[in-house]
């Protein structure tokens, strides 16, 4: 009986392409003749157990836990999305009076979700107001669009959103709420990483998963997903970022 490998997707994905990540599975299986099962977390917490717990081969996993997974898991990089960078963006309601970084006080309320990386570079765009997660209140949150919810219902004064998740933002919601800053780092994205049982089928992953836009039907699949292509992605480019994350967390 062939093994089974277990893939996972980074939780802070849109929940509408759920369902897209499931067709890409169930394509990946036929194409590369391996049994791979998809298991989608509910939260960070949940999928960093699976982690420990040795449960995941293959990751399509944030910068924060990407760190984790290459230095203390042996897990190696494969791919990443072509231009397509993690960046964050700190938001208010329209009709607060807060128009830049510099106006929000100490104690505001900060409205997050669990995104490690997002957190982190959302804490670090908010230094130019001298507040720190010391200095600020945290009001956490399951998902992007209860960021907006906490906004919306004076739960919060400012929220951080992954710049994608913002744009998955319905257009009513978004007209609700107003931009004051966003990163501008380019270095920081999601990436595709094997575990240590996939070592022997890593090339047939990247091969495989590199010539999708060739065809209509998998071009598509990645249009779903949000992006265009996968970059071949090697250790010194991943180290690098490893790099930059631990310096912003310094």
């Amino acid at each position: 009986m062939s093994p089974v490998y277990q893939f996972t997707v980074s939780p802070d994905f849109p929940t509408k392409r759920m369902s897209s990540w499931f067709i890409l599975n169930t394509w990946l299986q036929k194409a590369t003749d391996l049994h791979i099962h998809l298991e989608l977390y509910p939260d960070f917490a949940s999928q960093r157990q699976a982690i420990h717990d040795d449960a995941v081969d293959l990751i399509y996993a944030n910068p924060f836990d990407a760190s984790m997974l290459v230095r203390e898991k042996g897990f190696v990089p494969l791919l990443r999305p072509q231009d397509k960078s993690d960046e964050c963006l700190v938001a208010v309601k329209q009709g607060s009076p807060i128009q830049a970084v510099e106006d929000l006080a100490p104690g505001c309320r900060v409205a997050s979700t669990e995104d490690p990386d997002v957190n982190l570079v959302g804490m670090m765009l908010l230094e130019p107001a001298d507040l720190d997660r010391h200095n600020t209140q945290p009001v956490s949150v399951d998902s992007y669009p209860l960021v907006a919810k906490a906004l919306f219902n004076d739960d919060a004064d400012v929220g951080f959103f992954l710049e994608d998740a913002y744009s998955e933002l319905s257009n009513l919601v978004r007209k609700e709420l107003r931009e004051l800053v966003r990163s501008q780092i380019s270095d920081i994205t999601h990436v595709l990483l094997s575990g240590p049982r996939l070592t022997e089928h890593r090339e047939r992953l990247i091969q495989t998963l590199s010539a999708m836009p060739g065809e209509p039907k998998t071009a598509a699949m990645l249009e779903e997903l949000g992006f265009s292509r996968w970059q071949v992605v090697d250790r010194e480019d991943t180290e690098f970022m490893i790099d930059l994350m631990d310096a912003l967390m310094a």
